[in-house]
C-alpha cells in the first residue's frame, strides 16, 4: 500500500466530483480455476477498489456516502477454518483503518444500505462490472439484470474516476519505473536465449519467470511467437527456425500493480535479412516519430495517424503501397499493415481503466472514436494528451495472409495497395517496437531507466 494518506485524500477528492448518493466499489473475489478451492494464483484485486482503498483482500466492498461523508469497509472476517489454511489476516475493522476508512460492517448489511438510499430516492453509483459474480451480487441487490448492467453503470461515477487515475502521482510513476525495469530483465533475458531450435515455449516461460522471481508477474499473458503477424500469439511448442523473426511481447506487474508492457522483434539466428531490415527500419522510425509529436495539448489520435502517414511514405518507397499518402490514410489502406492503435493508456491495468470503456478513458467529448473504419476502429487513445499521462508507443507492420486474400478479393483499397507485391511477404511475419511513455510538461520520455535495445546494431550485438 502506499500512505493511509493516500487513499483518505484520492476519496476526498472523489467526493468533490460526485454531486449525490453511494458510490459503491466492488472489490474481486477468488477465481476458481477448475473447483472451488484452486483459485487463480494470484489474487488480482479490481484496480478502482485499489486505487481508493488500497486493500489487497478478496471479499470487500468500500462504499463512500457522498451526502453524509461517511466510508464503510463492508466484509466478513474468516474463521478459524480458513486460518487453519492461509493464516491468519488483518481484521476488516484493522483493514479499514489501515487505508483511513472509519466504519465497518458485514458483507449482509450491503444490500440493506443500498435498498435504503434507493427508498430515500438516492443513487446508487457503480462502475461497469466485468466479472460475473460482481454481475449476480449487483443483481441480487439492485435487481439489475447482468445483461443490462454496464449500461446502468453510473457514467458521472465513470468519468471522475477516470479523471483522477489517468494523471499519475509521483509514486505512482515511481512504480510505472519499477515496472519497466523488472520488463527490461524480462525482453533482455529473451534476447539472450534466442536461438534456431530453442522452443517458443521455452523461452515464454523464461520471460514469465524472470517476473515472478523479480516479486512480480506478467501484467498479461506473454506473447512470444515467431508469427508477429498474430497480435496475440501466446507461445507455441514449435522451435525457432533460421531466418525467421520471433516478437516478444511481455510486460511486469509489480507487487503495487503497477505494470509495464514492451515489444521486440528479433531475428532468430541474431542478423536481419535485408528484407527484414527495410520493414524494421520504418517500425523504428515511426515509433521513435512518437518521441518528437507527443506533448500535452495533442490528440494522440492526430500522432497515430502521423505514424500512419510516415509508415505509408515508407512502404510507398519499398513499392508495396502506392498514390496519394493523404487519400491511402484517409481510405484506411495502412491498416493492412498497421490493423491497430499506436497505444493505449498504462496506470494500475496494463490497457488502463479499459474495464471503464474506452469511450470515457482513451476519448472524450471533443475527441470520438471512428468505429466504421476497419483498424482506425481499434484505436484505443486518442484524445489529448496531458502532464502525467503513461501511455504505449507500439507501431508495427504486419503482413497478415488471410487479410491479404480478403482485400485482394473485395479489391478494398487496391489502387493504393501493390497487392502482387504484398503476396511475396505472407512469409514475413510482423514487426512490433514498443516502449511505455510519460507525458511531461512539455513533451514525453520513455519510462524506465534501462533501455530494452531496439536499434538494429544494438539489438543484433546483444543476440550475438
Amino acid at each position: 500500500m502506499f500512505s493511509r494518506e493516500t487513499y483518505i485524500n484520492r476519496r476526498s477528492e472523489l467526493k468533490k466530483q460526485i454531486k449525490s448518493g453511494l458510490l459503491v466499489f466492488f472489490g474481486n473475489n477468488e477465481a476458481p480455476c477448475n473447483y472451488p478451492s484452486n483459485a487463480y494464483y494470484p489474487f488480482r484485486q479490481d484496480s478502482s477498489f485499489l486505487y481508493y482503498f488500497g486493500l489487497q483482500r478478496e471479499g470487500l466492498v468500500g462504499v463512500i456516502d457522498i451526502d453524509s461523508g461517511t466510508e464503510t469497509l463492508y466484509g466478513d472476517d474468516i474463521d478459524i477454518e480458513d486460518i487453519v489454511w492461509y493464516g491468519s489476516v488483518d481484521s476488516v475493522s484493522d483493514m479499514a483503518a489501515s487505508c483511513g476508512v472509519a466504519n465497518t460492517a458485514p458483507m449482509s448489511a450491503l444490500a440493506q444500505a443500498c435498498q435504503a438510499a434507493i427508498d430515500h430516492g438516492r443513487s446508487v453509483h457503480f462502475l461497469p462490472p466485468y466479472r460475473h459474480d460482481t454481475m449476480i451480487q449487483i443483481h441480487d441487490m439492485l435487481g439489475i439484470h447482468p445483461s443490462r448492467q454496464r449500461e446502468a453503470a453510473s457514467v458521472e461515477f465513470i468519468k471522475a474516476v477516470v479523471k483522477m487515475r489517468s494523471r499519475k502521482e509521483p509514486q505512482e510513476i515511481a512504480e510505472l519505473e519499477k515496472a519497466s525495469h523488472i520488463g527490461y530483465s524480462m525482453h533482455t533475458t529473451a534476447m539472450r536465449l534466442v536461438k534456431p531450435g530453442v522452443t517458443e515455449k521455452f523461452i515464454g516461460g523464461q520471460v514469465d519467470g524472470v517476473a515472478h522471481a523479480l516479486g512480480a508477474h506478467e501484467s498479461f499473458a506473454t506473447i512470444f511467437t515467431q508469427h508477429g503477424e498474430i497480435m496475440h500469439g501466446n507461445p507455441s511448442y514449435a522451435p525457432l527456425e533460421d531466418g525467421r523473426l520471433a516478437l516478444c511481447d511481455a510486460g511486469a506487474e509489480t507487487a503495487m500493480h503497477y505494470c509495464s508492457d514492451h515489444t521486440r522483434t528479433m531475428p532468430v539466428n541474431g542478423r536481419f535479412t535485408t528484407r527484414q531490415l527495410e520493414i524494421y527500419s520504418i517500425v523504428e522510425a515511426c515509433h521513435d516519430y512518437v518521441l518528437e509529436v507527443a506533448k500535452p495539448g495533442v490528440k494522440y489520435m492526430d500522432v497515430h495517424f502521423a505514424v500512419c502517414r510516415l509508415m505509408t511514405e515508407r512502404l510507398k518507397e519499398l513499392g508495396l503501397m502506392r498514390g496519394d499518402t493523404e487519400e491511402a490514410v484517409r481510405a484506411g489502406a495502412h491498416a493492412m499493415f498497421l490493423p491497430h492503435g499506436l497505444g493505449h493508456m498504462m496506470g494500475l491495468d496494463v490497457h488502463d481503466m479499459e474495464g471503464l470503456g474506452q469511450i470515457y478513458v482513451g476519448f472524450d467529448d471533443e475527441t470520438r472514436p471512428n468505429l466504421e473504419q476497419f483498424g482506425t476502429n481499434c484505436l484505443r487513445m486518442g484524445r489529448r494528451l496531458e502532464e502525467g499521462f503513461g501511455v504505449t508507443d507500439e507501431p508495427g507492420i504486419y503482413f497478415i495472409p488471410a487479410l491479404i486474400d480478403d482485400w485482394r478479393q473485395k479489391g478494398h483499397c487496391a489502387e493504393f495497395l501493390n497487392f502482387d507485391l504484398i503476396e511475396t511477404y505472407k512469409d514475413f511475419g510482423g514487426i512490433r517496437i514498443e516502449d511505455d511513455v510519460l507525458i511531461t510538461a512539455d513533451g514525453c520520455r520513455f519510462l524506465g531507466t534501462e533501455r530494452i535495445p531496439y536499434h538494429p546494431n544494438e539489438l543484433e550485438e546483444m543476440l550475438g
